[in-house]
């Protein structure tokens, strides 16, 4: 069994990634978690494919998360935004539901670490990840501060690691 360290060496070098913000108010030029999250990807030697920013509907933004999924070129698609409890919040929705495998352990742990920079309020958070195909997706909330915990605390980290266990062959 090779170990954790080995998986990683074996890892991709660049994974590429398509940013999704998730937002019925936010453009280009007032995307500030969306920006972190390219300008973090691209700082780690990862490839941005897309960028876009979509009106909190769960149709639409499940339709582009498939679309994208199944297209080949993608590797991983990080959400931001739309996974609180407000009415308007639907991408939990939207994502959970489309995915072949979940990633609990991303969820539990981005609540933890929340939970020990804010308090109580990181029960609200609604953050998922998985696989839908051969394609990783993350949904995280939109605020900068949650971002920025879950790109440099989870994801940075662990990003290719995740693209190589979701792409490696099974032993024959």
């Amino acid at each position: 069994m090779k170990s954790y360290e080995e998986h990683k060496k074996q890892a991709p070098t660049s994974v590429r990634c398509m940013v999704i913000t998730i937002s019925d108010t936010r453009t280009p030029e007032t995307d500030t978690s969306g920006r972190f999250i390219v300008n973090s990807l691209k700082e780690h030697g990862h490839t941005l494919t897309d960028y876009q920013i979509l009106k909190d509907e769960p149709d639409d933004i499940r339709y582009v998360v498939l679309e994208a999924a199944r297209s080949g070129a993608i590797d991983a698609i990080l959400l931001n935004g739309g996974t609180g409890i407000s009415l308007r919040d639907g991408t939990y929705e939207a994502i959970s539901g489309i995915l072949d495998k979940r990633l609990d352990g991303f969820g539990e742990i981005f609540r933890m670490l929340s939970f020990q920079e804010i308090g109580p309020p990181a029960i609200l958070s609604r953050a998922v990840a998985g696989v839908v195909g051969g394609t990783v997706v993350i949904s995280m909330p939109g605020s900068e501060g949650a971002v920025r915990l879950a790109m440099e605390r989870i994801l940075l980290p662990e990003l290719a690691h995740m693209v190589y266990e979701i792409t490696k062959q099974k032993p024959k």
